[in-house]
């Protein structure tokens, strides 16, 4: 032990001798333990009441919106407006995403079928231009991603982020490596650092690699730029599918 860790359990054994000194240690501690705790959980707690504010403001700013879409979609041809379906979440935790259904109502049924047209070399993950499955509402829908506004509802209740990787579903992750799994460290988002890089361009391995980078330095002013940059990324409709 050193000289000066000698000097200083000394000054605060004499400190503790009295009520003062004990009542002094003992804040010195509680804001210690403040520290520690902003440090390990600070910016969940500020990503998570950012995720609330946003959410929430979304879902009644564009309300007027959704109506709108749900007319159009219902009109084309009377099924339903919304299309859940189960993706897979933080940690392996399987969960229901919501989507306004882009579709036709045998799209599942139908999928077999059109595998082997996928533009996405590695397998892992689906992608088709001129999916023919996709309705004409749903074209445009896709191309501005307003098919995927109600998971502003998934953000609300805690099941996603805004920022993060997308959220797979499990016949991807079925097929993942060890080093895929990584992607599932966090709350998956409604948006990503891929989705304003290319969209569905990039295949599965750039998704992987950018999503990694993005959780080895997630920070609340990086999910920020994301969000900003996604505006711009959307409304080119460079990379929908």
């Amino acid at each position: 032990m050193t000289d000066e860790a000698t000097i200083l359990i000394s000054r605060r054994l004499t400190t503790a001798r009295y009520a003062l000194g004990r009542a002094w240690l003992n804040l010195k501690i509680q804001r210690q333990a403040l520290r520690a705790w902003r440090l390990a959980y600070g910016n969940a707690a500020l990503k998570r009441g950012f995720d609330l504010a946003v959410s929430l403001t979304l879902l009644f700013a564009l309300s007027p919106l959704f109506l709108l879409i749900a007319l159009l979609v219902k009109l084309e041809d009377g099924g339903p407006v919304f299309f859940p379906q189960v993706r897979v979440g933080r940690y392996g935790r399987e969960f229901k995403m919501y989507k306004i259904r882009s579709m036709c109502l045998d799209a599942e049924e139908r999928l077999q079928e059109l595998l082997a047209r996928n533009v996405h070399r590695e397998g892992v993950t689906f992608k088709l231009k001129d999916d023919p499955r996709i309705t004409r509402t749903g074209r445009w829908l896709r191309k501005f991603s307003l098919d995927e506004l109600p998971q502003l509802w998934n953000v609300f209740i805690g099941d996603m982020s805004l920022v993060g990787p997308r959220p797979p579903v499990p016949r991807e992750v079925a097929v993942y490596s060890p080093a895929d799994r990584r992607r599932l460290t966090i709350k998956p988002g409604v948006t990503c650092i891929w989705q304003i890089s290319g969209r569905s361009e990039i295949d599965f391995s750039g998704q992987v690699r950018l999503d990694v980078a993005y959780i080895e330095a997630q920070s609340f002013w990086t999910d920020a730029r994301i969000l900003l940059q996604t505006v711009p990324a959307v409304l080119s409709g460079k990379g929908a599918c």
